[in-house]
């Protein structure tokens, strides 16, 4: 059985004011949300695939070095050749965390989806640890194939991201869609099951 490991996005502040803020004047709907991460991951990858989708600490209000001791708490579990899959907050923890950490593990593939690279974002902060050193080399050498995807109407993380990406990561496969509903708010994402599909029959 493939395992895939999936890092779930986040917020952070630069104080407990401005998350006291956020929590007063945050969009509140009591509609279920669909997103592609859940179900629809599940159901077209079938049930050779293990999706294991830990809730990181406070994602409200994250902590990289919180989020780096329960992520890898989860070590023990993993097998070779998994694939890790970071979306937003969650991307930028896995670049982060992998290009400064050796990986135990054999990773075939990861997917970093709208990583923000720094704390240039039009609405949000990226503080509290979740900063990028400048050299990124280590993060290719513990991934087989290393895909960054973003989209030119996300209104979180700019598309000027993937450039300051592009440049400290030569062999990254950038993949950059006219549209993915903003910040990839998406039911369905038919082009990273492929993806992966492709991964694993190579």
């Amino acid at each position: 059985m493939k395992q895939i490991l999936l890092i779930h996005g986040g917020m952070t502040f630069k104080n407990q004011k401005d998350y006291i803020n956020y929590l007063r004047n945050k969009e509140i709907s009591i509609e279920p949300k669909i997103k592609w991460q859940k179900s629809y991951l599940t159901k077209k990858l079938g049930k050779e695939f293990q999706i294991i989708r830990p809730q990181m600490p406070l994602k409200d209000n994250a902590r990289y070095e919180d989020w780096k001791i329960y992520f890898e708490r989860y070590f023990p579990f993993l097998k070779n050749n998994i694939i890790l899959i970071g979306n937003s907050l969650g991307a930028i923890f896995l670049a982060k965390y992998l290009s400064e950490n050796k990986f135990p593990k054999k990773i075939l593939s990861t997917y970093l989806i709208c990583p923000p690279y720094d704390n240039t974002l039009p609405e949000e902060d990226l503080v509290s640890g979740f900063n990028l050193k400048s050299n990124l080399q280590l993060l290719e050498k513990n991934t087989k194939n290393l895909y960054l995807m973003f989209s030119e109407d996300d209104d979180v993380v700019p598309v000027s991201h993937a450039e300051k990406y592009k440049n400290k990561l030569p062999n990254a496969k950038m993949i950059i869609y006219k549209s993915k509903n903003g910040h990839f708010k998406i039911p369905e994402f038919p082009e990273i099951i492929k993806l992966i599909k492709k991964d694993i029959s190579q």
